[in-house]
C-alpha cells in the first residue's frame, strides 16, 4: 500500500507569490494508521497580519525565532518524497510549498490528492465540506484548530473514514488516467509529473530539448488536459510527444485569466506548434492615410505583414462586413465622407452627399483641415472597444484570493490579484495590483464575449 503525505500549511495571507508559510505540519498514513508526523512554525521574514493571527492564533513573536523555510526545506522534501500529497484543498497547501521552493531554486513535484474533492465524491450529503464542518460531523477530535500539525492529523481521520467506505488501492487508481501508457509520454516527463500537475484552471507550457516553448495551452484543469494531449491517438499527439522534454505551468484561478494569459504568451513566445494550427481571429485591418488631397481616408486590408508594414492601423477585425460595419457607424455619428472611409467605390459625390450628410469631401467642396478635425476625432471611436471603465472580478487561485481584470479607456489593459479579505479597495489600490499587458484585438475580444455571456462581478469607476 501506497503512503500518504498529509500536509497542513498556515500562512500570512491567500497569495502564494507574495504571502509566505508560517507553519507547516506533516502526517505520514499508511492507510490504516499514522506512522511519522513532522511539525514546525516558519519565520515568514513579513509580518503576520492581524487579522491571519486572529486565525491562526500565530504571531510575529511566536516566528521570529524560528527557522526560516530554507533551513527546513530539505526535510520537506525527504517526508514528502516518494508519498502521495494528500492535503484539504491540495492546491492551497501545494502551491505555496511549490513557490518556496521555486525561490530557492529547486522544482518541487509530487503526486497528489485532494481531500476536499475525494470526499465529495466518497461522502456525498454533506452541508459542507471544509475541514472545520467534517471535524464536526464526524466529531474528530482536534487540539487546535487552525494550526497545522492538528488539522493535518484531523485530515488523516478524514482518510480513515474514507476508507472505511472505499478500498484505498482503487482510490489511487483513480487517480490515475488509464488512457495514458508510459509509452506514450515525451522522454523527459513521466506519469508521477503528470499526477503532479494541479486541478486547477490556468496555462501550461511544452518546452523542447534545448528549453524552447513549442506549444502553449490554456485549461479549465490543467491536469486533465494536459493528459488529454498523450492519451489521444494522433498525429499532433505524435508530433508533441516527440518534441516535448519539459512541461511547466501557471495556475490562474480564473479560465478568464487563462485565456488572457495564453493569448499574451503565445504572441510573445509564438510555439512552433501553436503557428501552425491557429489562424489569427482577426484577420483584417482598418488603416488611415491621408489622399493626394490632404483628406484623412481609411482602407481595408487583409492582415499580413507585407500589408501591415508602415500603416497607421486603428483597429483589426473579424470580417469585411464587420470591418464596414463599424466604419459606418463612424460615418454617421461624425458626419464623414463614405467615399473618405473606403465604403465607397464609385466616382463622383457618395450617397450621404444626397442626402446632405456628407459636407462634400468628396467633391472637394469641403476642404481637407475642416474634414480632417471629424476625422480625427473618429479615431478615438474606432479604436474604443468597451464603453466603460471597469474591473471584472473573478475567483483567484485559492479560495482567499480574487482575480481582478482593468478594462479602462476603451480597452483590456491587464490583471491581477487581491485578497478577499481586501475586497473593499479602491480603484486606484486595485490597479497596483495590476500587471499591465499589451492589449491587442483577441485579449479585447476574449474580455468582450466574456462579458457578453451571463452576468458577471463588475465594479464601474
Amino acid at each position: 500500500m501506497k503512503n500518504y503525505a498529509i500536509v497542513d500549511i498556515e500562512t500570512t495571507g491567500g497569495i502564494t507569490n507574495r504571502d509566505r508559510i508560517t507553519e507547516i505540519g506533516i502526517v505520514i498514513f499508511d492507510g490504516e494508521k499514522v506512522i511519522n508526523k513532522y511539525e514546525t512554525l516558519i519565520n515568514p521574514e513579513r509580518s503576520i497580519p492581524p487579522q491571519i493571527t486572529q486565525i491562526t492564533g500565530i504571531t510575529d513573536d511566536m516566528v521570529s525565532d524560528a527557522p526560516k523555510f530554507y533551513e527546513v526545506a530539505k526535510k520537506i522534501v525527504e517526508m514528502t518524497e516518494g508519498h502521495i500529497f494528500v492535503a484539504h484543498n491540495v492546491r492551497f497547501d501545494y502551491g505555496f510549498l511549490k513557490e518556496e521552493f521555486k525561490s530557492l531554486g529547486f522544482t518541487f513535484t509530487r503526486r497528489q490528492l485532494c481531500t476536499v474533492r475525494l470526499s465529495r465524491e466518497k461522502l456525498p450529503g454533506l452541508k459542507s465540506y471544509s475541514l472545520g464542518n467534517i471535524i464536526r460531523h464526524f466529531n474528530i477530535k482536534v487540539n487546535a484548530r487552525h494550526r497545522a500539525l492538528d488539522d493535518a492529523l484531523a485530515t488523516a481521520e478524514l482518510m480513515k473514514i474514507i476508507f472505511t467506505k472505499t478500498d484505498p488501492t482503487e482510490t489511487i487508481q483513480m487517480m490515475i488516467n488509464k488512457g495514458i501508457k508510459e509509452s506514450k509520454l515525451p522522454k523527459g516527463v513521466t506519469m508521477d509529473y503528470l499526477q503532479s500537475l494541479p486541478e486547477s484552471a490556468g496555462v501550461y507550457y511544452f518546452r523542447n530539448d534545448y528549453d524552447v516553448i513549442v506549444y502553449i495551452g490554456k485549461a479549465i484543469n490543467i491536469k486533465k488536459r494536459v493528459m488529454q494531449h498523450f492519451s489521444k491517438v494522433s498525429k499532433k499527439a505524435e508530433k508533441l510527444a516527440r518534441m516535448v522534454s519539459q512541461i511547466d505551468y501557471v495556475e490562474t484561478g480564473s479560465e478568464l485569466v487563462a485565456l488572457l494569459h495564453e493569448s499574451s504568451e503565445i504572441k510573445a513566445n509564438k510555439p512552433e506548434v501553436n503557428k501552425a494550427q491557429k489562424n489569427s481571429n482577426y484577420p483584417y485591418f482598418v488603416h488611415q492615410y491621408y489622399d493626394k488631397y490632404g483628406y484623412a481616408c481609411c482602407g481595408i486590408l487583409k492582415d499580413t505583414v507585407k500589408n501591415a508594414k508602415g500603416k497607421d492601423i486603428i483597429g483589426y477585425y473579424k470580417s469585411i462586413p464587420s470591418a464596414k460595419s463599424h466604419l459606418n457607424s463612424a460615418v454617421h455619428n461624425f458626419q464623414l465622407c463614405q467615399t473618405k472611409v473606403g465604403l465607397n467605390t464609385n466616382e463622383g459625390s457618395c450617397f450621404y452627399m444626397s442626402i446632405r450628410k456628407c459636407n462634400g469631401a468628396c467633391t472637394g467642396h469641403e476642404e481637407a483641415n475642416e474634414y480632417n478635425v471629424r476625422a480625427q476625432e473618429s479615431l478615438h471611436y474606432l479604436k474604443k472597444i468597451f464603453d466603460e471603465n471597469l474591473v471584472i472580478i473573478e475567483e483567484g487561485r485559492s479560495e482567499d484570493e480574487s482575480a481582478v481584470i482593468l478594462i479602462e479607456n476603451g480597452h483590456y489593459l491587464g490583471y491581477g490579484y487581491i485578497d478577499k479579505i481586501d475586497s473593499k479597495l479602491g480603484i486606484e489600490e486595485i490597479k497596483e495590483a495590476i500587471d499591465i499587458k499589451k492589449h491587442n484585438p483577441e485579449t479585447n475580444g476574449i474580455v468582450r464575449n466574456y462579458l457578453n455571456g451571463e452576468k458577471r462581478k463588475t465594479i464601474s469607476f
